[in-house]
């Protein structure tokens, strides 16, 4: 394999591995929140704010991220936003308030943003526009893999060692990739892109005048809102509600988040690419059809008991990730190279502020004054919401070079 065949392939690699880091550590807190919420005495809201204050910070970091993203070196802000969250994550050892961690969470948060507002530029910049689908799909992979290593560290290290070892576990592989990324080569600005950059596509001030961006960034953060919500209180949902352990609900969830986000983030991406040669808007058309498709399927796993539940969850889980790859693609293939970064930032900044920044909260808020299972209706209404959006937005989707361009991929990498 040649140089230039191999410098993407391992810059591909490193991020994606880094991308699940990032995902095992936030999520290794849904694993032990139980054990959290024992030992400090909290409500339902009080755990659900843990999650909301850490995309808080993580939100209003990411627009300072991104614009200088789009000026310097990326894999520079990427190393040290690396090494911040790691760092932080080891201090967990001394959190013995629910104040400090708290605080430990918010920090975390804004770490984190250095890394997703800017490694999705990174790997989009290393292969041709027309397979972003497919490449964002490996990229994603860390989002279910990332997840349900959380989930299994935490549930199986926590009622051995207490809810703090996970997270040493969970932080130590992050120093040492940040170190590695450094030596990475830095792909040009929006070598691969086949589109002008219009002042709707190439000016942060015409984002407001993108629809494409507009819609796959709405329908975005509405999918975020019911994906969050769910993530953070499937597993206390089995617990209080279906009689499950501890172990055996992050043992069972998190088995269903890893097979589950595999298959669909390779066969979103895959999917998505292959109808892109067949029309324009086929990322937005996954995404929206996913979405649409999940809702019956929700309402079973949550509201009906018995040995349907289980495969219920499953395919739910399948079609809630399975826009992951497609509606990343659309955000991307929306705007021009030289502000894709800020324009993530603004689209990350969107989602958690509409997405999974309320929706715990607001979720342990009717679960105190209703029940945990009602609180589920919010995250279906989201879905249909993020579906309509995105079925509206399928008129937007950008032209870009997908026919043609296969052989030249193929040929450069």
């Amino acid at each position: 394999m040649s140089e230039n065949n191999l410098q993407p392939r391992t810059a591909l690699i490193v991020l994606t591995a880094l991308n699940l880091l990032n995902y095992a550590d936030r999520n290794v807190l849904f694993s032990v929140q139980e054990l959290v919420q024992e030992e400090f005495h909290l409500s339902y809201e009080q755990v659900g704010f843990l999650t909301t204050a850490f995309l808080g910070f993580y939100m209003v970091a990411a627009p300072f991220v991104g614009p200088l993203a789009d000026r310097y070196s990326r894999k520079l802000i990427i190393a040290v936003g690396a090494i911040f969250w790691s760092g932080l994550t080891l201090l967990t050892a001394v959190t013995h308030t629910y104040t400090e961690l708290l605080v430990r969470h918010t920090l975390v948060g804004v770490g984190e943003a250095t890394f997703v507002t800017i490694a999705p530029t990174f790997v989009a910049d290393l292969f041709h526009e027309n397979i972003r689908g497919r490449i964002l799909g490996v990229f994603y992979l860390a989002i279910p893999v990332g997840s349900a290593a959380g989930f299994l560290l935490g549930g199986e290290l926590s009622g051995h060692y207490g809810w703090r070892f996970p997270f040493y576990i969970a932080a130590a592989p992050g120093f040492l990739l940040a170190i590695i990324t450094l030596f990475l080569k830095e792909p040009p600005r929006g070598q691969f892109d086949s589109l002008k950059e219009t002042p709707e596509r190439g000016t942060v001030s015409g984002l407001i005048r993108n629809p494409a961006f507009l819609t796959a960034t709405l329908g975005m953060a509405f999918m975020t809102f019911s994906l969050g919500g769910i993530q953070v209180w499937i597993p206390q949902f089995l617990i209080r509600e279906r009689h499950y352990t501890l172990q055996s609900a992050n043992l069972m969830f998190g088995g269903i988040i890893v097979i589950d986000g595999i298959l669909a983030a390779l066969i979103g991406g895959w999917l998505g690419d292959y109808l892109l040669r067949r029309m324009k808007s086929s990322y937005y058309l996954v995404s929206a059809a996913s979405m649409l498709l999940g809702i019956p399927v929700m309402i079973v796993a949550l509201f009906f008991k018995g040995p349907i539940m289980i495969p219920a969850i499953g395919v739910a889980a399948f079609f809630l990730l399975l826009n992951t790859a497609p509606l990343n693609a659309a955000v991307i293939n929306s705007v021009g190279a030289h502000i894709r970064a800020t324009a993530l930032a603004v689209n990350i900044f969107i989602i958690h502020i509409l997405g999974d920044v309320p929706s715990p909260t607001m979720m342990g808020w009717v679960a105190d004054r209703r029940s945990l299972q009602l609180a589920f209706v919010l995250p279906i209404i989201a879905m249909g919401i993020s579906s309509a959006i995105l079925f509206y937005g399928m008129r937007f989707a950008p032209a870009v070079q997908a026919d043609g361009g296969f052989a030249e991929a193929a040929k450069v990498h």
